[in-house]
């Protein structure tokens, strides 16, 4: 028997609607906020400086968020914010509906670095409740946001967040774990502040499993992979998944090195352009990014 194939073509057409309409409801629509929010991050990624988006190349924001499960309207507790670099792109992205959070170090953390003179802890101090009007600064949307450090979460916050996000931000923590029990406690502040299906986004400089243990307590800016799911676990979370996007087998450091030798903080190159070109050919530090969620 001869098929016609203009009435073949349209009936491959409604069969693949009707496919489509015995998909769940849920699944449809979870599909669908999944683009949007996709969308949503493409427009503000797209309408970020030139500078911030220099920096696309090494910390992969797009892909890094959406490994996190981070989408609009969403509660997010951003750990040590800094410049707000990743802050000014939550805080456009999360919108209206959302909250974004910063959680700093502790009051006392800042002259455990021994470099930061008084007038400088003041400040650094002071940045943490200043923290909303930073964000005010990044967008008019009215998104809710708090500033608060790892011993001071507002009781108002407990259980409230969606996502805790590492960003870099656990090799002091680490560094000083030993004398002031500081990870000890960013953990379990990260697990307070979770809903029950919260999760905690990591990205962080990785030290090589091979290399020695010599300044691996992050004094460097590394930690090794194994040490921190370990720590987590510890501390009440379960490795939900691992993803080699911010990763830079470039990156080799050995025991010497720290992380600050790297773009963009070129430490002891500065003055020396061969040295520093060595270093652009790095780039940034390899990273690790992981997922967990409690227990």
């Amino acid at each position: 028997m001869r098929i016609n194939k203009l009435i073949v073509v349209p009936l491959l057409g409604f069969l693949v609607a009707c496919a489509a309409s015995s998909v769940p409801d849920e699944a449809m629509q979870s599909k669908a906020s999944q683009a949007e929010a996709a969308t949503k991050l493409a427009q503000v990624l797209a309408q970020a400086d030139e500078k911030t988006q220099a920096r696309f190349q090494y910390r992969r924001p797009a892909e890094t968020l959406a490994f996190f499960k981070v989408t609009p309207g969403m509660s997010v507790a951003e750990a040590l914010p800094g410049g707000g670099w990743y802050s000014n792109i939550l805080a456009n992205y999360l919108g209206s509906n959302g909250a974004l959070h910063g959680v700093n170090y502790n009051d006392d953390m800042w002259a455990r670095f021994g470099f930061f003179n008084e007038e400088a802890i003041k400040g650094r101090i002071a940045s943490t409740t200043q923290f909303p009007e930073k964000v005010a600064g990044f967008t008019d949307n009215g998104i809710a946001s708090k500033g608060f450090t790892f011993a001071s979460v507002p009781d108002d916050v407990v259980g409230t967040v969606d996502r805790v996000l590492f960003i870099r931000a656990l090799h002091n923590l680490n560094r000083f774990e030993s004398e002031a029990g500081t990870l000890t406690e960013s953990l379990a502040a990260a697990h307070q502040l979770l809903k029950a299906d919260g999760l905690v986004g990591v990205v962080q400089h990785r030290l090589p499993e091979t290399a020695t243990n010599k300044g691996a307590d992050g004094s460097r800016g590394y930690l090794k992979q194994s040490y921190l799911i370990s720590a987590f676990e510890k501390a009440g979370f379960e490795l939900v998944a691992s993803s080699e996007i911010n990763a830079n087998p470039k990156d080799q450091p050995g025991e010497a090195d720290i992380v600050w030798r790297l773009p963009p903080s070129f430490n002891g190159s500065r003055d020396n352009p061969e040295q520093m070109a060595k270093m652009k050919a790095i780039g940034e530090s390899d990273r690790m990014t992981l997922l967990f969620k409690k227990k």
